[in-house]
């Protein structure tokens, strides 16, 4: 648990044994932990043990640490819940210190979802483009004008 702290963080108390914690995996740099607001059973954030924002900031060892504790988590969430996958994703901006999410994501569920919709998103713009179709506009025009 190096690094600099300009506040209290709960992360570093979990990983110094401070503040409790439901102890799922633990590496050098790394420990995995159920997260207290899941979106699914098994959720989990894998925490490093060094007190940085953003994964980015971590060494090479650290870094590769922390990615392979989130693969052996997520081999095991795979093993156990037979999701359809398990995401993943890091963060660091609301409690200032890395943690990966690793959350097993079934279809048809929120994040399933989310992402349908994200997708859904990228694509869009050639499909909102198409939509100026002068013929297509008069099609949606005439259905308009002619429903009751």
């Amino acid at each position: 648990m190096s690094g600099e702290k300009e506040e209290k963080c709960i992360f570093c108390d979990i990983v110094s044994g401070k503040a409790p914690a439901h102890r799922v995996y633990e590496s050098e740099h790394a420990l995995v932990i159920l997260d207290i607001h899941p979106y699914t059973k098994g959720h989990c954030l894998v925490l490093s043990k060094k007190h940085v924002p953003w994964w980015h900031q971590l060494t090479g060892e650290e870094t590769a640490d922390l990615f392979q504790a989130a693969n052996t988590v997520a081999n095991r969430m795979m093993k156990t819940y037979k999701p359809d996958f398990v995401f993943l994703y890091a963060r660091g901006r609301r409690i200032p210190h890395t943690h990966l999410f690793l959350i097993p994501t079934y279809g048809g569920d929120v994040l399933d979802r989310f992402f349908n919709a994200l997708e859904n998103f990228q694509e869009s713009p050639a499909q909102l483009a198409a939509l100026k179709d002068p013929a297509l506009m008069a099609q949606a025009a005439r259905e308009l004008s002619e429903a009751e």
